[in-house]
């Protein structure tokens, strides 16, 4: 008698992730994912004990079935930023340690400054790959998101510049910090449509994959509607 697949850790998110899709009626394949992580000095606990290898594995299982080829796009920034290799599942395991703690090369915690990472990921997926796929970014961060004036490229003029495009914002604010800027963005006015979502985790350590993947994607599904309503995707 042939004994039964054991599936794998990484087998049960999938898992997670399909229920999570049905229950928000998403096709499978739907959109290309990409993660910004905040990697200033407040987060050096979260990267150093797991945490952030734990979110990554997360995400990566949301992009096997939600990305058009299963890969996740990864970009880390403080007051600069990197963009890392893509994920997969055959190189995920150690990938905070083996790509970014262990590596010299890479900028790591000093303060934060999120207009150059994000037009870097409006530069990947608008001009580098174009593609009739949306994207889906997901874009992580503990507070403090830095404030400019209106002379400066902020947050709010790269969300508004960019609203017309298939590209959908989803911020993820962590801990107990000043969110202050990201609570704002369902309010923005001078946009095309709705192009960002924000939700807050006081402690990402202990949210259930159930309730993470639920969140994630509450938004999403309505920008997908409005999206094609208005011809900004197919």
């Amino acid at each position: 008698m042939t004994e039964p697949l054991k599936l794998t850790s990484f087998d049960l998110l999938k898992k997670k992730v399909d229920i999570a899709l049905e229950k928000k009626a998403l096709q499978k394949g739907i959109s290309r994912v990409g993660v910004v992580l905040d990697i200033s000095g407040s987060m050096r606990r979260l990267y150093q004990n797991g945490t952030v290898q734990n979110v990554i594995e997360r995400l990566l299982a949301l992009a096997t079935r939600f990305d058009d080829d299963g890969v996740l796009d990864v970009w880390i920034y403080d007051n600069e930023f990197t963009r890392m290799p893509s994920i997969t599942e055959n190189d995920f395991t150690d990938y905070i340690e083996r790509e970014i703690l262990s590596n010299p090369t890479v900028k790591k915690f000093g303060a934060n400054n999120e207009p150059p990472v994000m037009r870097d990921v409006l530069q990947k997926y608008l001009e580098e790959e174009t593609s009739e796929v949306p994207v889906y970014l997901i874009f992580i961060n503990d507070g403090g998101v830095k404030k400019a004036s209106r002379k400066q490229d902020n947050v709010s003029k790269v969300l508004i510049e960019s609203s017309n495009q298939p590209l959908f914002w989803q911020f993820v604010g962590i801990g107990n910090g000043n969110f202050d800027v990201l609570k704002k963005l369902d309010n923005l006015e001078g946009r095309f449509i709705d192009n960002a979502n924000f939700f807050q985790i006081v402690d990402i350590e202990n949210e259930s994959d159930h309730d993470l993947y639920n969140k994630l994607l509450n938004e999403f599904p309505l920008w997908i509607k409005e999206a094609k309503s208005k011809h900004v995707i197919i």
